[in-house]
């Protein structure tokens, strides 16, 4: 089972959350399945567009799972990348 694919259905957007000393933005809310060592792949909505990066899960929270929204990855790519 190297491979595998879930519905990632998104139950919420645009939310702000802080975990530790980080607070992040415009992440989505998605019951795909995020374990350990698939962090960072995409979040593919029906069309096969990219629209978040699978960031983290909140265990305690029903493995609730947490996507970065693409315009806020495309801003920080603007950001460090291209100056």
């Amino acid at each position: 089972m190297e491979n595998s694919v879930t519905a990632g259905i998104i139950s919420a957007k645009n939310r702000r959350l802080q975990v530790a000393k980080r607070l992040y933005e415009e992440i989505f809310q998605t019951d795909a399945a995020i374990n350990p060592g698939n962090s960072g792949g995409p979040l593919i909505n029906l069309n096969g567009e990219v629209i978040g990066l699978n960031a983290f899960i909140i265990q305690s929270s029903q493995c609730l799972g947490f996507a970065i929204g693409i315009d806020a990855l495309k801003n920080q790519l603007d950001h460090y990348v291209f100056k």
